[in-house]
């Protein structure tokens, strides 16, 4: 039996051509190396955040409390110009201290129940709140395969995960964006989970942009915190969302797609395979 790196996958798709006649089957190999690789680089970026998070927080948020109440002090007997600085040093105080709240998510203990999710309703809300606001005028193309079993997670962070990765399309691709969100059922990706158990991955979720891409010197270092490509950006959306699937025993990958645009992949277990495993 060859060693794990050598074995080449296959994905094979079919197209309906013409009046459905007939049906074009496509065959595309991809190297399991990459994989694996991709997926170590996203946990290593989760660990390295969960450790800044726990490092920082407590930290900052002390002399930040701080500064910020003397500010207001001093602004009580300031003249109008002298007040408009200290405002701006504590509305700078309070984005600080948003930024350390998002670096407590990822120092959080694991307290979220991980159970049976129809992923087609997270996307399904995940599409509803980004039409209302940041993306009202933006084109969506859900593809879904409506046959998908129930997946391994938490509702509420898998939409978090979603989320951000529409939100970072939009933002790539423009306020008129052309997302494709895709589902589909993928056969033969097996990794091994935390306690040492080979699991199979086989629910994929692909959120794909018409933007630019990803920039070749951000490629492999997008899950990083406080890597971004936006002018402003943070940095921590993608880092939540390697954090995320990481808990929930999947993986997230990203490329650039040869038609253009870049294009994200999480790879999700089955609660049903789960369940077994641990009975």
């Amino acid at each position: 039996m060859p060693p794990i790196g050598d074995i080449e996958l296959m994905d094979m798709h079919a197209h309906p051509h013409g009046e459905g006649d007939y049906i074009i089957l496509s065959v595309q190999p991809r190297r399991i190396t990459a994989f694996l690789e991709k997926r170590a680089e996203m946990e290593a970026a989760a660990r390295s955040v969960s450790g800044l998070a726990s490092m920082l927080a407590h930290e900052i948020k002390n002399p930040l409390s701080g500064i910020r109440g003397a500010a207001q002090l001093m602004a009580r007997a300031q003249d109008s110009k002298n007040v408009r600085l200290t405002e701006l040093i504590v509305k700078e105080v309070d984005r600080i201290k948003g930024l350390v709240d998002e670096l407590e998510t990822f120092s959080s203990p694991h307290a979220h129940t991980n159970e049976a999710v129809n992923i087609h309703e997270v996307l399904d809300h995940v599409l509803s709140v980004a039409v209302a606001g940041f993306a009202a005028k933006c084109s969506f193309r859900p593809r879904f395969d409506p046959s998908l079993p129930p997946v391994f997670g938490n509702y509420d962070r898998l939409v978090q995960v979603f989320l951000n990765l529409v939100k970072n399309a939009v933002e790539a691709a423009g306020p008129t964006a052309d997302i494709t969100i895709t589902t589909a059922y993928k056969h033969g990706i097996w990794l091994t989970s935390r306690s040492g158990e080979r699991i199979r991955l086989p629910v994929e979720v692909t959120v794909q942009d018409n933007g630019p891409g990803i920039p070749t010197h951000l490629r492999g270092h997008l899950f990083d915190p406080f890597v971004s490509g936006k002018e402003g950006g943070t940095g921590l959306g993608l880092a939540l969302v390697a954090r995320y699937v990481s808990d929930m025993e999947g993986t997230v990958t990203c490329d650039n797609h040869p038609q253009g645009g870049a294009h994200f992949k999480v790879q999700l277990a089955l609660e049903e395979d789960m369940r077994r495993d641990e009975n």
